[in-house]
């Protein structure tokens, strides 16, 4: 509080009311407020938090897939054979990397893959699952959408990931072989042998004492007759 050590003379209404110190309390208090204004420590800012909803399971037409957190279908890419992106430049332009928060949760409800955080080539942090950096694909225009799935593109095949981390295989992706034709159905027949050729006709030699027919002497062991044994 400050106090004045001068003496003030009062007047009102014409005459001299005494003397009195003047003590200037509202002096006083704007600055003690000032000084515990300047002087004590300001609370800290808080602390932003990452977002909780960084990847979840839902249900599509491709089964049990993750989602962003704007209901997003999740993809990974093929060609990234370890935890860190191949995908970049106009690759990542196609297929927006999955950010990672800067406080990575342990886990999230649904999702049973290993979280984790890759660095990108530019400085930023893209989430990995089960060792896999994450994607979203900018031809989904709408949650629920799988466009990507089973996409060839940007050098590479794309699919959707499970709640574990590993690629979803869907029924478009899956290959059966043509079957073969059916063999024509077996009929079985008894084999029979081919009908045996006619017998050439014999002629039965003459028999004995019959003389040929003509009764001549050389037909029945005689001599010839010139009649060519007729």
């Amino acid at each position: 509080m400050i106090t004045y050590s001068k003496p003030v003379t009062l007047r009102r209404g014409g005459r001299r009311v005494g003397l009195m110190s003047v003590a200037v309390g509202a002096l006083a208090l704007a600055a003690t407020a000032c000084s515990n204004g300047s002087g004590g420590s300001a609370a800290p800012a808080p602390t932003p938090t990452a977002s909780a909803a960084t990847v979840s399971a839902r249900p599509t037409s491709l089964g049990t897939i993750l989602v962003n957190s704007q209901a997003r279908t999740v993809y990974e890419f093929a060609n990234d054979t370890t935890s860190t992106s191949t995908c970049v430049g106009a690759c990542a332009a196609n297929w927006p990397p999955v950010p990672a928060p800067a406080s990575l949760p342990a886990s999230l409800p649904g999702v049973t893959g290993t979280l984790g955080v890759t660095m990108r080539s530019g400085g930023t942090r893209q989430l990995t699952v089960a060792g896999h950096p994450v994607y979203t694909f900018a031809g989904d225009s709408a949650p629920g959408q799988t466009n990507g799935e089973g996409k060839v593109l940007d050098g590479g095949l794309w699919t959707a990931v499970s709640p574990a981390g590993a690629p979803v295989a869907s029924s478009s992706r899956t290959s059966t072989a043509p079957k073969p034709p059916a063999a024509p159905p077996t009929t079985h027949h008894r084999a029979t042998a081919p009908p045996a050729p006619p017998a050439p006709p014999t002629t039965a030699p003459n028999p004995p004492g019959d003389n040929g027919g003509d009764h001549d002497a050389d037909n029945n062991g005689g001599p010839d007759d010139g009649d060519g044994n007729i």
